[in-house]
C-alpha cells in the first residue's frame, strides 16, 4: 500500500473523451486527487461522483484537479458522465494498470470464484508529486467533503 510521503507513481490514461491524462503534466502545477471507485452503474459510486462533482469548483479554487478512476471503458464513463451530469474527468483503467500501481486491487470471493476488485481509495496528491494523504476502503457517503478538508490543509 502507498503511504503519505511516497512519490505517487507516474500513469497515463485516457478519460471518458478518450483524452490522455498524464499525471507528470500536472507536476508544479496543480495538488492531485486521485479516487478509484468500483463502478459507474453502482449506487455508491453514483453518490460519490456526484458529491466530488458538486465540489469541483471549491477543489479548482485550491488549484487541486480530480480524476476519478475505474475499470470501466471510455464509453461506459461518457455515458455514465452525461447521464448525470458529473463534470469530474473519469479515467479509463480497463486493464488496472493505475489499480495495480496505487495497490488498490483485493481479492474477493464473488459466486464462490476469487476476483479481483477494486478497494474504493482517494490519493491527495501535492503539487511535488507527493502523496499527502492515501486513504483506503472509504465510504463514498461525505468522502468528498474529507477531502476537500484535507486538501484545504496542504
Amino acid at each position: 500500500m502507498l503511504q503519505p510521503g511516497q512519490i505517487a507513481p507516474n500513469f497515463s490514461c485516457v478519460d471518458a473523451d478518450m483524452e490522455l491524462i498524464k499525471l507528470a503534466d500536472y507536476k508544479g502545477l496543480a495538488n492531485v486527487v486521485l479516487y478509484f471507485y468500483k463502478r459507474d452503474s453502482a449506487p455508491s459510486c453514483l453518490q460519490e461522483n456526484i458529491e466530488f462533482s458538486d465540489l469541483a469548483a471549491d477543489f479548482a479554487a485550491l488549484d487541486t484537479v480530480l480524476f476519478g478512476v475505474s475499470r470501466d471503458d471510455c464509453l461506459s464513463h461518457a455515458a455514465f458522465r452525461d447521464q448525470h451530469g458529473i463534470n469530474i474527468r473519469l479515467l479509463a483503467d480497463k486493464d488496472a494498470v493505475v489499480c495495480h500501481k496505487y495497490c488498490i486491487l483485493h481479492d474477493r470471493i464473488i459466486d464462490g470464484v476469487s476476483r479481483k476488485s477494486a478497494l474504493r481509495s482517494t490519493f491527495i496528491i501535492d503539487k511535488q508529486g507527493i502523496v499527502r494523504h492515501a486513504l483506503y476502503d472509504v465510504a463514498s457517503k461525505g468522502h468528498a467533503q474529507q477531502v476537500l478538508a484535507l486538501v484545504k490543509q496542504l
